[in-house]
């Protein structure tokens, strides 16, 4: 089990350390030094080097923001770097950090519930962030971090971590590669970690919360060397104390540094981070006992069904380093690695409901510990050449990605408690009876799992018609090396060594400088399904899945709005129980729909942000009459955000927001008869930036579900699963940060 860390002994002190010295050995100038002449050759000086911090290292920096600062124009596009969103032939947005800390974003999960074509979930028996995207589940491990997987933490991703989110939506196999958690289908989630920027920065940020949870932040960075080539970032963050939930507690601690160097031809940069996420009685998932034939109504936001003694702790340390070097003017080289070292340890009280109408449901205590060892890496070789008139920007990369994973349980499910869902009763931690099923030694855990993937991917953008004419081609060839071990002896049980080519191919047309027209053909590639324990072949491990996407768009631009509609068709492999009780694959989940994106100032001070999907996600060739035609688990069809923020007249560095969430009803089950009601939050806030004595200081205030409206917030975060999550009922949150 994971002993509570104290802050004042963790790496927060060490880097308030760092921070202090930072501030110390940094004048403001130093950011616009050069450096002098050497002595006895006056005539000699540097070449300039412009500075353009990027979190990527490479020679383009960060995209620049959008009009209104809450989006980028472009965003990575996998092993094609990264790209303007009118040249790029895909759907994908990315985040600033502005808009993050203007949103009061604690998480990866509360950036996306900006995103019309996202919706958070819950992973499978535990707190872990889901992702869909198009319908289709990623889970928070399969979040890339500067473009490599898997390498922060597992379940949850503090904001404090990273400058942007961005989100390629649509399979990516080719551009980004086989996914290690088994995601990625729908899209892809990369953030992008902090960087020094050319001005020093000192900032302090305070902050409370309903539930009396208290924050408080530091984010430090300095460029130093002649004009400022080498950058470092300090950012730590404590928060603690409860939240909107009754008796629920949330304790975090987090550092992260950031580095970067840059010469004329050559640019590296390097992170490394620490982060310690503890739950303490915090709601879990909400399953549907088998005699349940309706959805019971959601209950109160704030009742806290949790048992006392379930708590959730989960520490990481991880770390990244990457380069890139110009070969020569039309040909760059790069090379990233990364590695992750994480423990978690959980005490679990899951809630099966078997009453819908009067909420009557039962617990059983189950305890969790998992350690993760992750190293990945990538080689890369890029350039330019001309064959004629046509234009190439090729492609060349490596990688590979290695996981080991250590796990031990005892389920105590023949030992239940009686409680309710409406009116929690709370029981003492119950001791393991004599029918718990153990899985190792929850002191010791041994490897249950381990996950290699390699692959080479070549890929050649073409240009044609004075490069109003994009065309894309690309393979990448995959390897998959997947096996499992048998709990408490590590004796290998089931392992598959298999390989897949997945080809890309995609156009972009760009009409005028403000408008173009895009299509894409691309296919996703993740690691089969396991067959569960309910299975006569449990433990068997399914064939890789391949996806394939097709998909054409508008985009537009008009200078200080634009937007896109995207037209996608996605068919995914769908596993199942058949009626012998085996796990096969049989039928496929076919998702279909629309996307309609909007973003930039609609009017002087007037910023919106929104759109909206419509999904028909359905279950096809099932061979079953009940589930023939049915919808995808979880999947509503239709979701949409409209989000603005108004600067107020008269009021200089006031600033209004609000945004309006809808979700539709979507089903619990794969045959239907489950119903989970749609849903609609309005959230509001609101901004000051003001000077005291000399110093920036802003003022931010939010109140998320103004109405306290009483909801489901999602239906599954794990193929083929229906459990509930309840929604945070209302929650205010209060900050002030201070630059000096």
């Amino acid at each position: 089990m994971h002993p509570t860390p104290s802050l004042t002994t963790t790496p927060i002190a060490m880097a308030a350390s760092v921070m202090l010295m930072a501030l110390a050995a940094a004048p403001a100038s130093h950011a616009q030094s050069t450096a002098a002449p050497a002595e006895g050759d006056a005539t000699r000086t540097l070449s300039t080097v412009t500075v353009n911090a990027s979190a990527d290292a490479s020679a383009q920096g960060l995209s620049p923001a959008y009009p209104g600062g809450q989006v980028a124009r472009g965003a990575r596009a996998g092993i094609l770097g990264t790209r303007d969103a009118m040249e790029t032939p895909f759907s994908s947005i990315a985040y600033t950090h502005e808009f993050i800390q203007d949103r009061h974003a604690r998480s990866v999960g509360d950036v996306l519930q900006n995103d019309p074509t996202v919706r958070v979930a819950r992973g499978f028996g535990n707190f872990q962030e889901s992702y869909f995207i198009r319908g289709f589940i990623l889970g928070s491990d399969d979040t890339a971090y500067n473009g490599l997987y898997s390498l922060l933490p597992r379940q949850y991703i503090a904001t404090e971590l990273f400058e942007r989110v961005e989100v390629l939506r649509g399979a990516s196999a080719f551009l980004n590669g086989a996914t290690p958690g088994g995601g990625g289908i729908g899209g892809a989630i990369n953030l992008l970690p902090k960087r020094a920027p050319n001005e020093p920065l000192n900032r302090v940020t305070f902050g409370v919360a309903s539930g009396g949870q208290t924050q408080v932040a530091a984010d430090i960075a300095r460029r130093f060397g002649p004009d400022g080539n080498t950058g470092i970032r300090v950012n730590a963050a404590a928060r603690n104390g409860g939240t909107a939930v009754d008796s629920e507690d949330v304790k975090l601690g987090v550092v992260a540094v950031g580095l970067d160097w840059r010469s004329r031809d050559v640019r590296l940069s390097g992170d490394i981070g620490w982060q310690d996420h503890q739950l303490k009685n915090t709601r879990t998932n909400v399953t549907l006992g088998s005699a349940v034939t309706t959805v019971p109504a959601a209950p109160d936001g704030q009742t806290n069904f949790a048992q006392p003694w379930s708590y959730s702790n989960e520490r990481d340390t991880f770390g990244t380093l990457r380069g890139e070097w110009d070969l020569s003017p039309t040909t760059t080289a790069w090379a990233a690695a990364g590695a992750r070292r994480g423990e978690e340890a959980n005490s679990l009280a899951n809630l099966t409901v078997s009453n819908a109408s009067t909420g009557a449901a039962t617990t059983y205590r189950f305890d969790n510990t998992r350690k993760d060892s992750v190293n990945t890496g990538e080689l890369g070789l890029r350039g330019k050449l001309s064959t004629g008139s046509v234009g190439h920007e090729w492609v060349a990369v490596a990688s590979h990605f290695s996981a080991d994973k250590k796990n031990a349980y005892a389920m105590d499910w023949g030992n239940t408690q009686a409680t309710n869902l409406y009116t929690p009763v709370a029981t003492g931690l119950p001791g393991f009876s004599a029918g718990t099923l153990y899985g190792g030694d929850l002191a010791n855990p041994l490897r249950t799992g381990s996950t290699r993937l390699t692959s080479v991917a070549l890929g050649d953008t073409m240009s044609f018609m004075d490069q109003r004419l994009l065309l894309t081609v690309g393979v990448r060839h995959q390897s998959m090396d997947i096996a499992n071990y048998a709990y408490g002896t590590a004796v290998q049980t089931d392992r598959y060594d298999q390989s897949r080519t997945s080809p890309l191919l995609a156009a972009v047309y760009k009409v005028d400088k403000g408008l173009s027209v895009y299509a894409n053909y691309v296919e996703g590639l993740t690691q089969g399904q396991t067959a569960p324990s309910t299975a006569a072949n449990r433990g068997e491990m399914l064939s890789p899945y391949v996806s394939k996407q097709k998909e054409v768009g508008v985009k537009f631009d008009a200078g200080r709005m634009g937007g896109s509609v995207a037209l996608f068709s996605t068919t995914k492999p769908r596993a199942y129980l058949d009626a012998a009780n085996i796990f096969s694959t049989r039928g496929k989940d076919r998702h279909q729909g629309v996307e309609l994106a909007l973003q930039g100032e609609a009017a002087k001070g007037l910023r919106v942000l929104g759109g909206l999907t419509w999904l028909d996600a359905k279950q096809v060739s099932t061979g079953s009459a009940t589930t023939d035609g049915q919808r995808v688990i979880g999947v509503p069809k239709l979701q949409a955000n409209l989000g603005a923020e108004w600067d107020v007249p008269g009021v200089p560095g006031l600033a209004l927001d609000g945004r309006l969430v809808h979700t539709g009803a979507s089903y619990a089950n794969a045959t239907n008869t489950l119903r989970v009601p749609g849903w609609n939050r309005l959230d509001v806030g609101a901004r000051y930036l003001t000077e005291v004595q000399g110093r920036l200081v802003t003022l931010r205030a939010r109140i998320d579900n103004l109405t306290n409206r009483n909801h489901w917030a999602s239906v599954g975060g794990y193929p083929g699963s229906g459990y509930l999550v309840v929604g945070a009922p209302r929650t205010l949150s209060l900050s002030v940060s201070v630059d000096f």
